[in-house]
């Protein structure tokens, strides 16, 4: 069903919104690449079978990093995918470092940059060692903001350290995600001896920073909201405001409230399901085994038998045949 929106826009402005053109593309390389494979059951079938995986976020799955984040799509289906996937560890209450939630994302996606793992880190940990641990929300509400406003919170910091410095932020340099070039952060010790910016001048060129540039950022009424509840503020304060703000995690739109974190109804009930398949197939071979182990001894049972008869034991044999019981 196609949404409203779909019809208050030129066509080619609602292709290059919905990024359908990175899809098709990706789509008929994954074709060429597999097409000995697809010949097999046909190019409609591929073409069904790709989108539908789309539309249900498992497309980013162990694939490369420049298209996970290359669409806003394709980021939230990745942090959705990585909150139900390792969901347990925060109902377990276990506590990870750094590098553990990193081998964690690598897990879904192997060339993963440490950077972002680094700067999620740094949002729940402040001036700790980067080497305290972390429980699951919090890295996960954390990682949320970088991952999916990385080049937004990029610009931001540029903004923040003209400020600190006295500069005016209005020739800010913008990175893309395929450039690779990214502003230094501000340090935490400046920060920290310089207590922050303003807080409404800082809101001044963040919103002016929404305006100018067509990229993923949060909704500047809900970032003019986590502002005006200070005088002043910290880069950092900052972002953990950010990543702690309920409306925020409502508009992204990946992750439940912190609530409901733990809770994920349909994972429950498909791992539920793996586990009763699980156990019956352990069940079934247990009972083959034991069968078999029981088959066994009466087989041999039956040979000494026959071995203690007469007839038996005169008879020469080519060869020695004697049946053993199974272990």
């Amino acid at each position: 069903m196609l949404s409203p929106d779909r019809l208050a826009l030129p066509d080619y402005e609602y292709l290059a919104q919905r990024h359908v053109l990175t899809y098709m593309e990706d789509a008929v390389s994954q074709l060429l690449e597999n097409r000995e494979d697809i010949s097999q059951y046909g190019i409609a079938r591929f073409f069904t079978e790709y989108f539908n995986s789309v539309c249900q976020g498992t497309h980013i799955l162990f694939r490369e990093f420049s298209f996970i984040q290359a669409t806003p799509h394709n980021r939230a289906s990745f942090l959705r995918a990585f909150w139900r996937c390792f969901r347990t560890v925060g109902k377990n209450g276990d506590l990870l470092t750094m590098k553990e939630y990193h081998c964690l994302l690598q897990l879904l996606c192997p060339d993963f940059p440490l950077e972002l793992t680094q700067k999620a880190a740094r949002i729940v940990l402040m001036d700790d060692a980067m080497d305290c641990l972390m429980s699951f929300s919090d890295f996960l509400f954390a990682f949320q903001i970088q991952f999916y406003y990385s080049e937004f919170l990029e610009s931001v910091a540029a903004i923040y350290q003209d400020l600190l410095t006295g500069k005016n932020p209005n020739t800010v340099i913008v990175p893309t995600s395929s450039s690779g070039q990214h502003r230094q952060r501000p340090s935490l010790n400046e920060t920290s001896a310089l207590e922050g910016v303003e807080a409404s001048l800082f809101y001044q060129y963040l919103e002016n920073l929404c305006d100018r540039h067509k990229y993923s950022c949060p909704p500047p009424p809900l970032v003019k909201e986590v502002l005006s509840n200070v005088q002043r503020l910290t880069f950092y304060g900052f972002l953990v405001a950010l990543s702690k703000h309920h409306g925020i995690n409502q508009a992204l739109g990946a992750l439940p409230d912190k609530g409901d974190l733990m809770h994920d109804p349909a994972m429950d009930e498909e791992l539920e399901r793996l586990v009763v398949r699980s156990r019956l197939h352990r069940t079934s071979q247990k009972h083959r085994s034991h069968q078999a182990v029981a088959f066994g001894f009466r087989r041999s049972d039956k040979l000494e038998a026959l071995e203690s008869l007469p007839s038996a034991s005169s008879t020469q044999m080519p060869y020695s045949c004697r049946w053993e019981s199974r272990e």
